[in-house]
């Protein structure tokens, strides 16, 4: 089992910066990788980043890439995602997912364990 709890959302204005952080813990970090997805009212869920267990691949939906930032401190157990140029469109619940096939998919339906959600509403 691993439970997942993120913190770090909040209410910003476009332009704005938020850090999302996401604390694992139950069972080894070791090889997970570890993804953020969000879901807007009405639409589905959509992946955002993903990482690899040893951080060294990173993958990011175009919608974010130069924008947002996923790292990980295995130390401590917990991924980041780093949120710059925020636009209203980035308004949505934004989720941490654990892969324990250590892919670091944009597939839903290949994490295996998921957080809460942490709501993120960015004003114009």
């Amino acid at each position: 089992q691993v439970q997942l709890v993120e913190s770090g959302g909040g209410l910003v204005q476009a332009g704005g910066s938020l850090r999302l952080s996401c604390a694992a813990s139950g069972r080894t970090f070791r090889n997970v990788a570890m993804g953020w997805f969000r879901q807007a009212p009405g639409k589905k869920r959509e992946f955002v980043a993903a990482i690899s267990w040893s951080g060294g691949n990173t993958y990011y939906a175009d919608s974010v890439k130069g924008r947002f930032t996923i790292s990980r401190d295995n130390a401590k157990n917990m991924v980041y995602l780093q949120m710059n140029s925020l636009k209203p469109g980035d308004t949505a619940v934004y989720y941490c997912a654990a892969d324990l096939g250590a892919v670091g998919s944009r597939d839903p339906f290949t994490y295996d364990y998921w957080g809460q959600g942490t709501q993120v509403t960015v004003s114009s």
